[in-house]
């Protein structure tokens, strides 16, 4: 081989020169390394390896070194070195920001609360992690295919930004999280399709500086690479479509009205949906007749439930009725977490209060929602008529929601979740509507519900049930109070049966309990449920009138 010298030694001959040179002796240079010690290194170059010299000694007379040396490498480039750098750096900050936002779903640091589920800006998070783990992992095996996957995620992701900044219930929703971490998304996708064309191209020219001409072929390794990158790209592209199907959806939804009105509360933190219907009657003394107050069990209010109310109102059982929906549920956005039963409580008191809404009332509720009204009841003793509770749940039975397991479900339905396959699905190939995804049979699949779930599963067996404890010490004994069970449930859970009994015992006052036969826990879906319902409701109507009017005299 020519040496840098000009003189012709075999491979041999230099090595037993380099062996028997002593160190140092070429007046502290060193010697320009053989063919044979290319050969031993074993290790690939990376960012950390030392760069080439500038004249290096080839291992071939043409002058060139050989394709599969590993000192072959885009590495060789500062600029390739700076974009691996700066790569990892944006990787530790997408992570720092990824467990902040994991963080977030259980308990809202100040200002990161977002009035939406939360689940949207982590899953866009998580992807852009995804993406920058899969740049770092595959940095010097770029490839096309790689490339035109990144473009149609960042494509994609600049549509999903601007549906987001468009819609203003989405803007509301998302808050300044939910912006940053698409923005960020958008930003990241767009780096990396650039990184890997600037390592593809250093990589060419790093091959025809060294060895002559680009290198075409690929090691078995080298394809293996590519292909495991390629498809975890193109997974993260359809992972894009879908989720911009289900904005798409979420602006859709955007358009839906709704009666009554979406009010502040909790220091403007977030909205709660309030409506009412009829008007505020007087008896002959001048006393303000009792006004109806739903509170839902484990759905929104909207869906089956306010449709009894409804049909009261109609035939003139009662004149007016009010039905909210608790955070999370309906049109109210997700409060901060974390939040318990008493704080949708609060929240309520707070929403009645602002929109001048002042009673008396006769609570009617059921599941769920009947801890909450429970709740509100003794923390507004004065102005009470009634309480009606239907198949409600008992708070020595908070511990089945609160359960660790099915909390992790919740969790792991919220973060896939803004995929919406189901919804998708169902708005494509089973004619759900805007109403069904709402309030209707398929609000249960949205991030919100989803999210509203979980709050109440993180503090079920230890906020909620500490509040509606107290709630029960306090509760007045002279209150009207009717409970109405299923039959269904009863015979299927002996405890069950025997916490609906110990519900009749809340006060002193109890009109009647009744357990209809053939209901399931939603009793207000049977004949037989809603006629009972109705005429128990009148009568708690009618020992409510009594109440309010002692109390005026008093």
């Amino acid at each position: 081989m020519v040496s840098l010298w000009g003189s012709k030694k075999t491979d041999d001959e230099q090595d037993g020169e380099e062996s028997t040179t002593p160190r140092g002796s070429q007046e502290g240079s060193r010697p320009p390394p053989s063919r044979r010690e290319y050969r031993r290194r074993e290790d690939e170059a990376d960012e950390r390896t030392r760069l080439l010299p500038a004249n290096p000694r080839p291992p071939h007379s043409d002058g060139y070194l050989d394709p599969d040396d590993p000192a072959v490498s885009p590495y060789n480039l500062w600029t390739v070195r700076f974009l691996r750098y700066f790569t990892v750096l944006f990787l530790v900050i997408t992570f720092l920001w990824w467990v902040l936002l994991l963080v977030s779903i259980f308990v809202s640091p100040p200002g990161l609360h977002t009035r939406g589920s939360g689940f949207f800006d982590f899953s866009y998070t998580t992807l852009t992690l995804g993406n920058l783990l899969v740049a770092v992992l595959f940095f010097v095996t770029p490839s096309k295919g790689m490339r035109i996957s990144t473009a149609v995620q960042a494509v994609l992701l600049l549509i999903d930004l601007i549906l987001i900044v468009a819609v203003a219930r989405i803007r509301a929703e998302e808050s300044w999280p939910g912006i940053a971490s698409i923005v960020w998304a958008t930003l990241i996708a767009a780096w990396c399709l650039m990184v890997d064309r600037v390592v593809a191209w250093g990589k060419k020219e790093e091959e025809e500086r060294l060895t002559g001409r680009p290198e075409t072929r690929r090691t078995l390794r080298e394809w293996v690479a590519v292909l495991i990158a390629t498809i975890i790209i193109i997974v993260y592209a359809v992972i894009v479509v879908l989720m911009t199907a289900t904005l798409i959806l979420r602006a859709r939804d955007a358009t839906l009205g709704f009666e009554g009105s979406r009010i502040r509360v909790d220091g403007d933190k977030y909205e709660v949906h309030l409506a009412c219907m009829g008007n505020v009657t007087y008896d002959s003394d001048g006393n303000r007749n009792p006004t109806l107050l739903l509170e839902a069990g484990e759905g929104p209010a909207e869906y089956d439930f306010e449709h009894f109310a409804y049909n009261a109102f109609q035939n003139g059982t009662i004149d007016r009725y009010c039905y909210w929906d608790r955070p999370g549920y309906g049109w109210s956005d997700n409060a901060p977490s974390p939040h318990s039963a008493g704080m949708s409580a609060d929240a309520l008191s707070e929403a009645l209060a602002i929109e001048g809404e002042e009673g008396p009332w006769v609570l009617v509720s059921a599941g769920y929602g009947s801890v909450v009204s429970r709740i509100f009841s003794a923390r507004h003793v004065r102005n009470i008529a009634g309480i009606m509770l239907v198949d409600p749940l008992h708070e020595d039975l908070l511990h089945r929601i609160g359960s660790p397991g099915r909390g992790f479900l919740l969790w792991g339905w919220g973060v896939i979740s803004p995929l919406g396959i189901q919804r998708i699905i169902g708005a494509l190939f089973m004619g759900r509507t805007r109403e069904d995804r709402v309030y209707g049979r398929s609000a249960y699949q949205g991030g919100k519900f989803i999210k509203a779930q979980l709050q109440e599963n993180l503090v079920a067996d230890s906020l909620s049930k500490n509040e509606v404890t107290s709630a029960r010490t306090i509760q007045s004994p002279d209150v009207p109070l009717v409970v109405i069970s299923s039959g269904i449930s009863n015979r299927r859970d002996s405890e069950w049966e025997r916490k609906q009994k110990d519900l009749t015992t809340l006060t002193n006052n109890l009109i009647s309990w009744d357990v209809v036969n053939k209901a399931p826990h939603e009793v207000w879906k049977t004949y037989d449920g809603r006629a009972i319902m109705e005429k128990r409701l009148a009568e708690i109507l009618k020992e409510g009138y009594k109440a309010v009017a002692v109390g005026e005299d008093a």
